[in-house]
């Protein structure tokens, strides 16, 4: 039996916090099934930690689905620890379905190399061996010149004092990782914002990446920002109500059960009442008994923040608009286990609810697909 000393457990607690290998979530997450357009294409990287590379994809426009995994290496269907033994010869990965009229090959290679160390040639950060360096690989001879390309050009700006070790790599295999390491950063937000800083990703992303190209980790996010910019804060109060800027700005909270949004089934997308910020949708709104609009999840996590929150004495994660800084409510690991454990608990105040049929209208038509068949599903008496 081994004893701890008081020294020993915060040593044992970073380990954990920089670890993409310990006490992952076991729950599911039943997603709406993607719709793939015919002239969809697939790119494959691998950049250590493949938890770390999801979250910026997921918010890119084009990109219509993303799955983590095992690829490049010797055996079939490898298990997470059969590959974190460093002997399949598989790396961590992520697949990339995307649309190439929205999005273009050179952009998603731009948006892996502003997530990695691209001279670490022995993994990533935190994270060593084989299993976690990293990789392009190519289908085609194109995609292969565009990867050589960039890494030519990094090499020859002199950013970095050594030379870019990412392999360009023909695509041989790929196969799915275990489901709950599928979009992880949803369903263990905490785990994964402290494993993201403790391994020191975050760190060498802000240190190395100038604000511009930290901006095309997040997506379209100077696009966004522009967008969706925040009011000052007397133009805030003066065109909501007393209630909406009490919840917002001062991080109130409204009754329950006595709020414009907490009994509403019909089919359309919230907002941020402040800025206008896609937020959350119908087809992820659930009854959870608490008399709160309740959510399994963001309709694109991209535009939604979360801190800890000692308010109340005990911690909790609030949540909050990524580009308004409203308060929007808090987030738990109470919901629905049959998608993704987690109830967005949020205040009808700080939301704007746009019916299904002026998402066009109202600058919302791509997430109108996602939410239509939802209802279809519901109508079709699907669950």
């Amino acid at each position: 039996m081994k004893y701890f000393t008081s020294l020993t457990i915060p040593i044992i607690v970073a380990i954990i916090l920089a670890s993409c290998t310990l006490f992952p979530s076991q729950k599911t997450m039943n997603t709406q099934p993607a719709i793939i357009p015919e002239n969809a294409k697939v790119a494959t990287f691998a950049g250590g930690c493949f938890w770390c590379l999801e979250p910026s994809y997921d918010a890119e426009p084009g990109v219509v689905k993303t799955v983590v995994g095992y690829a490049g290496g010797r055996t079939e269907n490898p298990t997470y620890e059969e590959v974190y033994s460093n002997k399949t010869g598989h790396r961590e990965a992520i697949q990339v379905t995307y649309d190439p009229d929205k999005v273009s090959y050179a952009r998603l290679v731009e948006i892996f190399f502003h997530q990695i160390d691209p001279t670490d040639a022995e993994g990533q950060f935190a994270d060593r061996g084989e299993s976690y360096t990293t990789a392009i690989w190519y289908t085609s001879d194109e995609e292969k010149k565009i990867a050589e390309d960039f890494i030519h050009e990094l090499d020859e700006s002199k950013k970095f004092d050594k030379p870019v070790a990412v392999k360009v790599l023909p695509f041989t295999n790929f196969y799915p990782a275990e489901e709950y390491h599928q979009e992880y950063y949803l369903k263990s937000s905490l785990h994964y914002n402290l494993y993201k800083k403790g391994s020191g990703r975050e760190a060498f992303i802000d240190e190395n990446w100038t604000t511009e190209e930290r901006e095309a980790i997040a997506g379209k996010d100077a696009e966004y920002a522009k967008k969706y910019r925040r009011p000052d804060n007397a133009t805030i109060c003066n065109t909501l109500t007393k209630e909406q800027c009490d919840v917002t700005q001062n991080e109130g909270t409204e009754r329950p059960f006595e709020n414009a949004y907490w009994d509403n089934k019909e089919a359309g997308i919230y907002v941020d009442i402040v800025t206008g910020e896609p937020l959350f949708s119908s087809s992820h709104k659930y009854d959870s008994g608490t008399g709160w609009p309740s959510f399994d999840r963001p309709i694109n996590p991209h535009f939604v923040t979360e801190k800890t929150d000692f308010k109340i004495g005990l911690p909790r994660t609030e949540v909050r608009s990524k580009y308004g800084d409203s308060h929007l409510g808090h987030v738990f690991d109470d919901g629905p286990r049959e998608t993704t454990g987690k109830r967005y608990c949020m205040n009808s105040a700080a939301l704007r609810f746009i019916p299904l049929a002026h998402m066009e209208k109202e600058g919302y038509g791509e997430y109108i697909t996602q939410i239509q068949n939802a209802k279809d599903k519901v109508q079709n008496g699907g669950s």
